[in-house]
């Protein structure tokens, strides 16, 4: 098993399948109106880290994440932004009630006074200067989230705006298939009622208002079917908990648009609570006063913030705690397992410079034939089987886990036994094994999203 890893190297624990599945993971899909979150951190973490999973489970995946560019929230966003714009210029404004208050709103009317003033100032009724200011202020916030997960080393194929669902008229022909299929009736108010309850919905939902605007869960709806006609195998959406409850109705209308049940899967990413000294750090976007994911990876950096956002289960909440991410020491698990990774790393550093010789494709495995050394090659042997149940799973804690056990065995081993000494079959064996894990937790940590140095 040791020299069948070190033959493989990268690709040891990666699957190949015959017919590998086509899957779509969105994930994040933060509204438009700020900057992303620690919540939407989460997301991110458990999302890119669950696609590379389903990669090295052989199958394909696309990342995708919704752009909410659509509805009252972005018209909102605009009147907030046009109020700060004429106040930076010390007009009078009434900013409105249940607007955007954060520091970055203002941030947004000085770029776009800087700018774009000259547009802004053509355009003459209060709707146009509004919408204007809508969709800069969108496309200056997203910008900034794609900046900020791309550093955060999650890389979309696709961003999908809401607004061409709209434009396209994929709202009303996502809604022309329900119909078709008598999966919508009128009610006695005149709106358009899908029938949920026929999937395990507690009660029938509105999709088009009495006036003839689609519901939010309309344009949901449409998504679905968009993706449901590129041809995905398997469909993944994660959500945050606040969500859970509008499961059975969007399953149930991927199901009327002819999308087997099984094959469609809603993700619940639990609540994140950040942690300082053993009190717990207040977040709200709407006032301002949350801590941003940008101002996270600046202060814990990007491999702490993806571990301690991956090392719990989706179903738990989880507490992340400052004070131990930015430790330096074995108490933080990320460094615990950095270390071992550098410590391998340094051995061979240590065999280079004392000139011995050892080769890695022929070595006695008796020489590891002792606790340590067979516990550490039954877990190597278990790697690919770890993916696997993560992946079909969901579960990307699971490697987590898997590879602090790792470490520790290898701490345990390295404690008990030399590993270069005057014994060249001793010494071979044991370089051999160590090869071999480093291939490993490489391999696992680039699971996961989180680098493997070889210094530290």
């Amino acid at each position: 098993m040791t020299l069948h890893i070190i033959k493989s190297g990268e690709d040891y624990g990666k699957r190949k399948k015959a017919n590998p599945l086509k899957y779509n993971i969105e994930f994040v899909s933060a509204n438009p109106t700020g900057p992303l979150n620690v919540v939407s951190a989460r997301a991110a973490a458990i999302g890119d880290t669950i696609s590379n999973l389903m990669e090295a489970n052989g199958d394909f995946v696309d990342r995708e994440f919704y752009v909410n560019d659509f509805g009252n929230q972005v018209n909102l966003l605009g009147q907030s932004v046009l109020s700060r714009i004429r106040e930076i210029k010390g007009e009078e404004t009434v900013f409105p009630e249940d607007g955007y208050h954060g520091e970055y709103i203002r941030d947004i009317a000085s770029w776009l006074i800087e700018n774009h003033a000259g547009e802004l100032e053509r355009l003459l009724s209060e709707t146009d200067k509004t919408d204007f200011c809508s969709r800069k202020a969108v496309e200056y916030n997203v910008s900034g989230q794609q900046r900020d997960l791309s550093s955060f080393n999650v890389n979309f194929k696709t961003w999908f705006r809401e607004s061409t669902l709209h434009e396209k008229g994929e709202v009303e022909k996502a809604f022309q298939n329900l119909e078709n299929g008598k999966f919508i009736y009128t009610d006695n108010d005149n709106k358009k009622v899908f029938r949920s309850t026929d999937f395990g919905d507690d009660k029938d939902r509105v999709v088009i208002r009495d006036d003839g605007r689609p519901t939010y869960l309309m344009a949901d709806i449409s998504y679905h079917y968009d993706k449901i006609m590129r041809g995905y195998d398997r469909i993944i959406d994660i959500w945050g908990p606040d969500h859970h409850g509008y499961i059975a109705r969007l399953s149930g209308a991927v199901q009327a648009l002819g999308f087997d049940r099984e094959k469609f899967r809603v993700l619940i990413a639990q609540q994140v609570n950040l942690i300082m000294d053993g009190e717990s750090v207040k977040m709200s976007k709407r006032l301002g006063n949350f801590s941003t994911m940008r101002e996270l990876i600046e202060e814990i950096g990007v491999d702490v913030t993806r571990y301690f956002f991956i090392m719990r289960s989706l179903d738990s909440h989880l507490d992340f705690d400052l004070t131990l991410a930015k430790k330096n020491s074995s108490e933080n698990p990320v460094f615990y397992l950095q270390y071992a990774h550098a410590r391998i790393c340094s051995i061979f550093r240590e065999a280079e410079k004392r000139d011995i010789q050892y080769d890695l494709s022929d070595f006695n495995i008796e020489f590891l034939a002792n606790k340590e050394g067979v516990t550490l090659m039954k877990q190597m042997a278990k790697f690919p089987e770890e993916i696997i149940d993560a992946a079909e799973n969901f579960e990307p804690h699971k490697i987590a886990t898997y590879l602090m056990r790792l470490a520790q065995s290898y701490h345990r081993y390295y404690t008990e036994h030399r590993i270069l000494s005057d014994d060249i079959e001793n010494t071979n064996a044991a370089l051999a094994l160590c090869r071999a894990i480093v291939i490993v937790m490489k391999n696992g940590l680039k699971i996961l999203g989180v680098s493997a140095p070889e210094v530290m």
